[in-house]
């Protein structure tokens, strides 16, 4: 400003010259009116600009058939004069006007916003016309700038309805901003105010207050702006700007679909013109298009969140890699994007480098960890976040114990994959020995208490696990884990009163939960019979249907009803009919041997139709399923009902067909049969499928022993044991093999060791209880 002072000063001189002169034509006389105006807004002299203007007749001054300079300078004053009656101070005498001035200040700002998009259009054309009457191969002319003015005029007025709190008429303005015919002069400013009216739409608009574009704003939007100061003003000018119109216009039909709309548009022209130089003559550039980009996908960020379009935020975000260099926030927003759309393993490498950027945040590798733990199963690569989270130390705060629990779940896992029992014991111990420095720095986490008692329970420390686990269930009562866990301990001591207690009060909390319920029929099976398991069986089946069935429509839901519980249904050409004992030969009476049974069979009868026309989706609601089959199979096996038992297999099999635990089902079935030449080809067509499988292994190994194949199946025992050496079934059985072949004292050895086990080992493995952060 001190700079230019002299020559504003000398322009002052000369135009205030030519006025007084008043030799000029009215035209031109006009233009130093309206320059000298502008000089006067620059100097602070608000008064003297709009006395300025009045004298010029600004308000009467017409833009039809003027040339580009005059609609330039028009557009400029009515900015300014507008600027200057905000700016302008207010006297007692003037505040009685002050409406009167806030609303003739808004007439002026859309006026200048109407005349600066005449005039960027008119210039487009003008330069577009040049350019293709020059000789070809030529250079385009330099780019105009709008300069202050021009895109104060183009600003004024939705910013001043925003700040007022006219949200519709601020709407409306942005809206007709951006249906204007785009100029290149125009393409930054369209940038601003898109991500201006996305901001409106996300932070201010619900959905029940949305109008769209082509519609009126609801009643309740315009009663509670009534009684604005700013409504409907007289901005009335001959000539409107060029808008896009058409019969094939999009038109979005919620705030969500508008904003989403508008920031993809934004996104893509920012990441058009991002400046990804690292010059040093470029840095300030570069940092101002970061900014507007990062924001942009902020923006994006949220809106997309809403919808769930995770997937196409990582692309989104993706694109702005190649402008992110060092720059932490937009490597964090790709990392989670990643994770939220399911690329974990693409997460935790963009994780790695949010690690380098910001090497003392112990979020950032506590993350990458959590995610290698689950759903990836990377422990060596969980191991290196989680001792990056430990390496911290004091400055992880909070995050170091659960560090050390992250590498103590990791050495946990890592002994449950080890084959060798030398390893197992040592990473046992390892996991044991972290698992309590967790705990000693957070004895109050109930995840940290959960944990290591999950991990004294591995290592069989059956009272030891009980206490800690009841000083995290102190912290939190209804945990799940914690009280799954509880039940699990206590079968183990062979409690299984208090076990089904406390597995009731986790279902009562989380009734909807697959793993609980299945646990709670293992537990009805060895303390009231099968008859009561497969009553929650019953209850398993409809909660399967609940839950899934609606999920995956299908046009046989019209046809067939599933509480009209058909009895005979097709499976892929297959067709099944209820097992001979459900039914009366003359009058096909149901006559079941049991109630239990009976209604399993109802519910059977509902499920199966569905599960084979709906199999689409996600492939674990149909593992549940299979496995709910299967469990019920098994019930009926043990009350020797095989055709029972045949029907569930099969229906097991219409969903997985080459399914390891349905081919040791059927195998299963087959020696109860007594066909064991089929059950061995069964089993070992299920090993085929699951190596590791360790119930495989125990019924293959008495098969092969009963075929008088001794070795073979001391053999196949002992791989059972090497790969889960607290089996108590397995060491059972190997002594079983043992003593067939005269070997007594080993089979002895055994017998003790899996008494042993026995005394201690849970209705079910504790594996089942998740081991994660």
């Amino acid at each position: 400003m001190e700079k230019n002072e002299p020559k504003m000063s000398e322009a002052k001189k000369y135009l205030t010259g030519i006025l007084n002169g008043g030799k000029l034509h009215h035209k031109y006389m006009t233009e130093a009116m309206l320059l000298l105006a502008k000089l006067h807004f620059v100097e602070g002299s608000y008064r003297d600009a709009l006395s300025m203007y009045v004298r010029a007749g600004v308000d009467d001054t017409s833009i039809e058939d003027e040339p580009l300079y005059q609609m330039r300078l028009v557009a400029e004053a009515y900015v300014i004069k507008g600027l200057s009656l905000e700016r302008q101070p207010t006297s007692l005498a003037s505040r009685m006007r002050l409406s009167e001035r806030e609303e003739e200040a808004i007439i002026c700002f859309e006026k200048a916003c109407y005349v600066a998009l005449i005039y960027l259009q008119e210039l487009d054309k003008v330069t577009s016309s040049t350019h293709s009457r020059g000789i070809k191969g030529s250079v385009a002319g330099p780019e105009v700038e709008l300069g202050y003015f021009l895109e104060a005029a183009l600003q004024s007025a939705y910013v001043t309805f925003l700040k007022k709190g006219n949200i519709v008429r601020g709407v409306n303005k942005l809206r007709e901003i951006l249906r204007a015919v785009e100029t290149k002069t125009t393409q930054n400013i369209r940038v601003v105010a898109a991500k201006q009216l996305a901001e409106v739409l996300l932070h201010t608009l619900s959905e029940d207050s949305y109008w769209s574009p082509n519609s009126e704003p609801p009643l309740e939007v315009q009663n509670k702006e009534g009684n604005s100061s700013l409504m409907a003003t007289g901005c009335t000018l001959s000539r409107k700007p060029q808008l896009y119109t058409g019969e094939n216009l999009f038109c979005p039909q919620d705030n969500i679909e508008e904003a989403l709309f508008l920031l993809l548009i934004s996104e893509s022209m920012a990441n058009r013109d991002a400046v990804i130089s690292r010059a040093p003559d470029q840095k300030d550039d570069r940092i101002v298009s970061l900014q507007n980009a990062s924001a942009v996908y902020d923006l994006l960020s949220i809106t997309m969140s809403r919808r769930g379009q995770y997937t196409m935020l990582s692309e989104c975000l993706e694109r702005a890699m190649k402008f992110a260099f060092d720059e932490f926030h937009l490597w964090y927003q790709f990392a989670l994007s990643m994770l939220a759309c399911g690329k974990a393993a693409c997460a935790v490498s963009v994780l790695r480098e949010c690690a380098r950027l910001r090497p003392t945040d112990p979020t950032i590798p506590m993350l990458a960890a959590k995610v290698c733990i689950r759903p990836l199963h990377w422990l060596q690569e969980g191991e290196v976040f989680s001792r990056m989270a430990i390496d911290i130390g004091d400055g992880a705060g909070e995050l170091l114990a659960k560090g050390y629990l992250a590498l103590g779940l990791i050495y946990s896992l890592q002994a449950t994959d080890a084959t060798l029992k030398s390893t197992q014991d040592e990473l046992h111990k390892k996991a044991l020995q972290t698992l309590q420095r967790a705990y000693s720095l957070a004895p109050d986490d109930d995840r940290c208490a959960l944990y290591l008692s999950l991990q004294l329970a591995l290592v069989r420390q059956i009272p030891e696990a009980i206490e800690h686990l009841q000083q995290g269930l102190k912290v939190r009562k209804d945990d799940m884990h914690s009280l799954h866990l509880l039940a699990l301990l206590f079968s183990a001591q062979k409690y299984y009163h208090p076990a089904l207690d406390a597995i009731e009060m986790a279902i009562t909390e989380y009734p909807e939960n697959f793993s609980l319920l299945f646990t709670k029929v293992k537990l009805e099976w060895i303390h009231k019979g099968p008859e009561e398991a497969l009553v929650t069986c019953r209850h398993m089946l409809y909660l399967w249907q609940t839950m899934f069935n609606s999920s995956y429509p299908s046009d046989s839901d019209k046809e067939s009803s599933v509480a009209e519980g058909n009895l005979s249904r097709k499976h892929s050409g297959l067709h099944l009919t209820l097992p001979g004992d459900f039914q009366d030969a003359d009058a096909g009476s149901v006559r079941a041997p049991s109630i239990a049974a009976s209604r399993l069979e109802q519910a059977m009868s509902e499920i199966s139709f569905h599960s084979a026309t709906l199999k689409q989706g996600p492939v674990q609601p149909w593992a549940i399923l299979e496995e709910i089959w299967l469990q019920a199979a098994e019930l009926f096996m043990e009350q020797q009902q095989l055709k029972e038992a045949s029907f569930c297999i099969q229906e097991a099999a219409c969903l997985f067909p080459v399914s390891h635990n349905g081919l040791y089902m059927r195998g299963r079935l087959a020696e109860m049969k007594g066909s064991l030449e089929e059950a061995k080809q069964l089993y070992d067509e299920a090993l085929t499928v699951n190596p590791e499988g360790v119930k495989i292994m125990q019924n293959l190994g008495l098969l092969l022993n009963k075929l008088g194949r001794n070795s073979l199946a001391e053999k196949i025992l002992r791989d059972a044991i090497q790969a889960q050496h607290t089996s108590h079934e397995a060491w059972n059985n190997l002594g079983e093999v043992l003593q067939a072949q005269g070997k007594n004292e080993a089979a002895v050895e055994c017998f003790l060791m899996a008494l042993d086990l026995e005394s201690s080992s849970p209705i079910v493995p504790f594996t089942v209880i998740p081991r994660e952060i």
